[in-house]
């Protein structure tokens, strides 16, 4: 029986999620599921350029996972340009250091810390604002994890692409 999987930790959701080829209908075309830790793993190394040790310890996992899993979201990536098929980014054993909040009066977007709350946008006022972590059925679990670690260790945000 295998080990269940650790989480891993993702920096923040990503902004979208599903992306297809131009003028097909969704509908008639095949899906490729890559994981939010997939996701993650392709932003760190192919993105940002960190090496697969850099990336592991960001993400908290060994060299070798994090090699296994940039190796997975390569050729699905591959395979959704190659055949024209639908990426979705979805799932995943992960938790978020950071989350972002769109307004869908305006459509600002701000970044997070889970500790911090957000009422209304800076920009207009709406109180109309989309969780994106929340999206992904995150947010409470990710706040206590980053609390139980002494906060939001974050990679420096003048790092962020």
């Amino acid at each position: 029986m295998p080990r269940p999987k650790n989480n891993r930790i993702v920096y923040e959701p990503p902004v979208f999620s599903n992306f297809k080829p131009v003028g097909i209908k969704g509908i008639a075309l095949g899906v490729v599921q890559l994981s939010l830790d997939e996701f993650e793993a392709f932003r760190l190394a192919d993105r940002m350029g960190l090496s697969h040790e850099e990336a592991a310890e960001e993400m908290e996992i060994s060299r070798p996972t994090f090699s296994r899993l940039i190796d997975k979201a390569r050729k699905k990536i591959a395979e959704f340009i190659i055949e024209g098929k639908m990426l979705s980014v979805e799932g995943g054993n992960i938790h978020f250091r950071n989350n972002i909040i769109k307004c869908q009066g305006c459509g600002h977007m701000f970044r997070i810390k889970f500790d911090d709350t957000i009422e209304k946008c800076p920009s207009c006022n709406s109180q109309n604002l989309l969780n994106l972590a929340g999206g992904f059925g995150h947010g409470k679990c990710c706040n206590l994890r980053n609390q139980k670690r002494g906060g939001n260790n974050a990679q420096n945000e003048s790092n962020r692409p």
